[in-house]
């Protein structure tokens, strides 16, 4: 029983912050505004996430825990009138689990969402970066047409010549005018080895690409140095993030860099833990993200830790940010933008400050709930403002496809490079 406990502290102990599927209003026409899709997997699912415990062992720990019962005769009606008289077959764990995602739905908040069986997997293999076959790029919708976000570095996409902002015109010769992204990913994804072929508008050229997929599994964080400058992307925050940021970090100090940018564009969000761990590199013992819940008030103060953590502390440096950047990434400019540890450029951040945990369900399935929002240092929460940079730059597709990037410029800017 105490190894029991023990492991379900340690699920306690997790968050997760992340970039979701949202409602068309809460955005501007200009953001990719279904899901950033990670190595073309699904999108990741908006939030703040505590692992949670069972909910008869889960008041020992202090979870909530909630007995009430609802009257479903209603349900079980609307069942057997269908079944009755339905001319066809019925699938019933098909209907179970619609029942199930239409009582979650109307609940009435985007962020919170049922997952099926197979979508549960997937959700948990998107975080870690396991996808399995894919040509490893990010896609999103833009302007109603599913885009190529980003191609992955050293994956099959960028090494047959994808580029950013190309737009899929159609999948192995068929048109995905009007498809979402989640179908666009299930239709481009696929056994390793495999070829698909893609229909890629780039400006006013049209042209065919064939791809042999890949197994994709892309770490989080890239980094480079360049005449003492040190470059970290992180594409997401998953449970490899921290260790793999400090690791750059570390490498910088080696090398003696004189200034960093932390590039956090198009990074939809991850674990909390790791975005405190990634702010921690610049901040030493300085709450990075407070958490309150509507129901009781009660807060949970994330803290970076102190003594030799924080490698690039007073070292100048420039967070880059733009629409796409949600949730863990902007805990991330949030903490270090408050503290006055780096300046922000690019452009407004997605604005997602609220708080899921997800739940774990019989068969596989799981709920995420919205339990909570969170705060940055000075007490803002930032749902549906984002943050705003400190210098505004934008990038445009005539940009990409001159291979220049303003952004990065005005970063150095700031770095008085």
């Amino acid at each position: 029983m105490k190894r029991i406990q023990a492991k379900i502290k340690a699920k306690i102990t997790k968050h997760i912050v992340e970039h979701s599927q949202i409602k068309t209003k809460l955005l501007t026409p200009s953001v990719f505004f279904v899901s950033i899709a990670l190595a073309l997997a699904l999108g990741y699912s908006a939030g703040v996430y505590h692992y949670n415990v069972e909910s008869a062992i889960g008041p020992v720990f202090g979870a909530k825990a909630h007995d009430a019962s609802i009257d479903m005769s209603s349900l079980q009606e609307t069942y057997n009138k269908l079944a009755a008289n339905y001319d066809g077959t019925l699938d019933t764990n098909a209907l179970i689990q619609g029942a199930n995602r239409g009582m979650v739905a109307a609940a009435g908040d985007a962020y919170t969402t049922y997952f099926s069986p197979s979508e549960a997997i997937d959700f948990n293999n998107n975080l870690s970066g396991n996808i399995g076959g894919g040509i490893g790029a990010e896609i999103g919708l833009k302007n109603d047409k599913v885009t190529i976000n980003r191609p992955l570095k050293d994956n099959p996409a960028i090494k047959a010549g994808l580029l950013a902002e190309d737009v899929i015109l159609k999948v192995n010769d068929e048109s995905i005018a009007g498809w979402t992204v989640d179908r666009a990913v299930g239709v481009i994804r696929g056994d390793v080895g495999t070829t698909v072929k893609l229909t890629i508008q780039r400006g006013t050229e049209v042209k065919d690409y064939t791809i042999t997929r890949a197994t994709i599994n892309n770490p989080s964080v890239d980094s480079s140095v360049v005449d003492g400058l040190g470059t970290i992307t992180i594409s997401r925050f998953d449970d490899k993030t921290g260790a793999l940021a400090k690791a750059a970090a570390q490498d910088f100090v080696k090398q003696g860099v004189k200034s960093v940018i932390l590039d956090l564009r198009y990074n939809g969000g991850g674990y909390v833990s790791a975005a405190v761990d990634v702010a921690g590199l610049w901040l030493d013992n300085q709450v990075i993200v407070t958490e309150r819940t509507g129901t009781d008030g009660s807060k949970i103060v994330s803290t970076s830790k102190s003594g030799s953590d924080a490698i690039l502390k007073g070292i100048p440096t420039v967070v880059l940010v733009n629409g796409q950047s949600a949730s863990a990434s902007e805990i991330v400019a949030g903490a270090l933008q408050d503290h006055k540890a780096a300046k922000l450029v690019g452009e407004k951040t997605f604005g997602k400050g609220s708080v899921q945990e997800p739940m774990q369900l019989s068969g596989g399935a799981e709920i995420k709930v919205t339990v909570a929002r969170w705060y940055t240092p000075n007490g803002k929460n930032i749902t549906k403002e984002g943050i705003t940079p400190d210098v505004t730059a934008t990038l445009t597709q005539t940009d990409i496809n001159n291979s220049v990037d303003p952004q990065v410029d005005a970063a150095k800017k700031a770095l008085g490079l």
